[in-house]
């Protein structure tokens, strides 16, 4: 189990070293190719004004965010896609059927001292909790019948091959996390840097040649400050929610796993 874990994990960093750029590139192309479709301006030019009315204008009036508004979407495609790979990774992990019916199953077992039918169980279970059950059983199983360990060496025995197995299986759950958590951050300062070039080329039409405010110029810097703050809010928000969503799941699959882990050691100090 320790090599099928290490190399999941491995594959993780992987897949995150790889979607990332891609990500971007996709988003890029979505800006230039869709977004900056001639077709979605008036006489088929991206510098004139959106076409008035369709589905094209909203992807004119996006376009006219500019050269930040790509990076948005990237960080935006970047938090759907690893909010999708976390939930699935958490429905993974939290294997079939509920966390504290299993739990409450294998503490009935324990007490019976069917230690055959609680790794069966885990077997069934096939979650992150059930993982870590299953190494603490065999072990209880091993060391039960094992007379040259006193009480104390045989639950120290039991403890440890437990918090080897916490320690790998809750790197899995909470890795990439700290992505998600990352673009709750940089989204809205990535918004806030096209919000300020916007701002600045507003603030350049208005000091137009001989006082006369450039009215198209102070629209497109207008524009550009208001849809770089919105994408840049849009997507801190998503990140946010998603990102305390996952925790939330996280901490109580954990304390699922303690819970268990705690009615081994229980258990078998109990009956021996």
């Amino acid at each position: 189990m320790s090599n099928e874990k290490k190399t999941e994990n491995g594959l993780q960093a992987m897949f995150a070293t790889i979607v990332i750029p891609v990500l971007f590139v996709v988003a890029w192309l979505f800006y230039a190719y869709v977004l900056g479709n001639p077709a979605n301006f008036e006489g088929g030019n991206p510098d004139n004004h959106p076409i008035k009315e369709g589905i094209g204008k909203w992807f004119a009036t996006i376009y006219k965010g500019g050269v930040i508004v790509p990076i948005l979407i990237g960080v935006n495609l970047i938090i759907i896609t690893f909010s999708i790979e976390r939930a699935i990774t958490v429905a993974k992990a939290k294997g079939k059927g509920r966390v504290d019916v299993f739990i409450r199953t294998i503490r009935a077992l324990l007490v019976s001292d069917n230690i055959e039918g609680a790794i069966a169980e885990c077997d069934k279970q096939k979650g992150s909790c059930a993982n870590v059950l299953r190494s603490g059983l065999i072990k209880y199983k091993f060391v039960k019948g094992d007379h040259t360990l006193d009480k104390e060496a045989k639950i120290a025995a039991i403890q440890k091959e437990l918090e080897e197995a916490v320690s790998l299986e809750l790197p899995m759950l909470s890795k990439n996390l700290v992505i998600i958590s990352t673009c709750a951050s940089i989204s809205t300062l990535i918004g806030l840097i096209g919000t300020v070039l916007g701002m600045i080329r507003a603030f350049s039409a208005l000091a137009g040649a001989g006082g006369a405010p450039d009215a198209a110029q102070l629209s497109i810097g207008i524009s550009e400050a208001l849809i770089n703050t919105a994408l840049g809010i849009i997507g801190s928000c998503i990140a946010i929610v998603m990102y305390n969503y996952f925790t939330n799941k996280i901490d109580q699959l954990t304390y699922g796993i303690d819970e268990a882990n705690f009615s081994v050691v229980q258990s078998f100090a109990s009956k021996n």
